[in-house]
């Protein structure tokens, strides 16, 4: 039998209070979604100003980050690459950068997903908080 990582009340609290600050610290806008490893949101924040659609966007492409075990970024390159079929894939939204997943040990056990700013932002801000785990979990 193995041993199953899950982010923990403290865990997610500590994530969001990180992407916050660092969003905070650079005066953006954005919405903020963590989900469990199965794409189950666990945290949600809105900071004032952000636009209403970044409050659709940030949960799914935490769900797509945390489902597809890699970052959204790389959802995005295959479309813009050519692949436009990749759009039609099931049950899959949020196919732009600013998803990321959160690994223990090599398991994914979550993701971040920010939407708000340019997209390399999103991730800056999601990357703040994961740090924030882990230095929790080193």
């Amino acid at each position: 039998m193995k041993t199953k990582y899950y982010l923990e009340s403290a865990d997610v609290k500590a994530i969001m209070s990180a992407s916050e600050a660092e969003a905070h610290k650079h005066n953006w806008a954005v919405s903020i979604a963590i989900v469990d490893d199965g794409g189950h949101l666990l945290n949600f924040s809105r900071l004032d100003g952000a636009a209403p659609f970044s409050a659709h966007m940030a949960p799914a492409k935490a769900n797509t980050a945390a489902l597809g075990r890699r970052e959204t970024k790389i959802y995005e390159d295959i479309i813009n690459n050519g692949r436009f079929a990749f759009i039609t894939a099931p049950d899959v939204n949020g196919m732009l950068e600013g998803g990321v997943p959160i690994l223990k040990d090599g398991q994914v056990i979550g993701a971040v997903g920010v939407s708000g700013v340019k997209s390399s932002e999103d991730v800056q801000i999601a990357k703040a908080g994961i740090e924030a785990f882990y230095r929790l979990h080193p």
